[in-house]
């Protein structure tokens, strides 16, 4: 599965990916430039740039839109403090535009960027309590300008007893990537360490990610934040870190059965020790409203002891970056 390794100095904190069949569109979340890096897909070596010196805040996905520009999720939000997150659509000449975006209900930090096959854009938000939310523009956007999102779905993925990934426990259950399939029809969500495939017969974003999902477990990563359909309907998967890209053939399989893989047969293998959200879960207030212990009284006590310690190293160590 491990096709080839990243070494680029500049993708050191790779945190998203794009295919269009002929290269990996590949993104760093740092810098003071936008920069999606197209990788020779034997190689991993980057095959060409395109840039623009526009200077964003924290790039944490990409997508190709229908016509074959880039949009960049400028969505990080570790300490969830902006007032505005920002998408970015640039070209291969350079050209960009930035823009602005507001939460309705406060800042969020969201690492997913879903991009319709109409060209729509959807982010999904990483919560480390509850549910993760589903937003898309109010408006159409506005070069230079700002428009609200509107909530248009949530999700609750499980925590599941894989030992891979920088946070156990709780750090299974984080949205870390997303990508939508060339036609509209697959959509893959991942965390640390599953994909969760819905199918979107329609082209319904927020329909699909309603719908019950196929688990896969994905190849151990140190910390692995990015995800891309390629047309063959293959996943690509990587990690920060300058790590290998792992290509898992006939995912798209997966889905078009709508029957859970053979673990003899399948790119990867059903995700075990996945626990549905125990029977009446609600969804979780704010991390500062969850002292109470009102949403802790659902999980595990183990699950809870391990996720938590994990929870807070996980932000001492992500205060450090931007």
């Amino acid at each position: 599965m491990q096709r080839c390794r990243v070494t680029d100095p500049g993708l050191t904190e790779l945190s998203g990916l794009a295919s269009d069949g002929r290269y990996w569109y590949a993104v760093d979340d740092g810098g003071s430039s936008l920069r999606v890096a197209l990788l020779d897909r034997d190689s991993c070596e980057v095959g060409a740039e395109w840039t623009s010196p526009t200077d964003p805040y924290d790039v944490e996905d990409l997508a190709l839109a229908p016509d074959g520009a880039a949009w960049l999720a400028d969505t990080g939000d570790n300490r969830r403090a902006r007032s505005t997150v920002a998408l970015h659509r640039l070209t291969a000449d350079g050209d960009s535009q930035l823009y602005r975006l507001s939460y309705p209900d406060g800042p969020h930090d969201a690492e997913a960027l879903l991009l319709d096959r109409a060209g729509t854009p959807h982010v999904v938000t990483k919560e480390p309590f509850g549910m993760a939310f589903v937003y898309r523009p109010a408006e159409p956007l506005v070069a230079g300008g700002t428009v609200p999102w509107e909530r248009v779905g949530e999700l609750a993925l499980p925590t599941t007893d894989s030992p891979d990934g920088p946070i156990k426990g709780i750090g299974t259950r984080l949205v870390t990537g997303g990508s939508v399939s060339r036609d509209g029809t697959l959509i893959a969500l991942r965390t640390y360490t599953e994909a969760y495939l819905f199918h979107a017969p329609d082209g319904d974003v927020p329909a699909a990610l309603r719908r019950p999902p196929v688990a896969l477990r994905l190849p151990s990563e140190p910390q692995g934040e990015a995800i891309a359909w390629d047309p063959d309907g293959s996943l690509v998967t990587s990690s920060e870190g300058l790590q290998p890209v792992y290509v898992l053939p006939g995912a798209a399989s997966l889905l078009a059965t709508g029957a859970e893989p053979d673990p003899s047969t399948a790119p990867g293998t059903p995700a075990p020790g996945v626990s549905e959200p125990a029977e009446g879960e609600q969804p979780a207030p704010e991390p500062d409203d969850a002292a109470d212990g009102s949403v802790l009284s659902t999980a595990p006590a183990l699950v809870v002891a391990g996720g938590l310690a994990a929870l807070l190293l996980y932000f001492l160590v992500r205060m450090r970056r931007r």
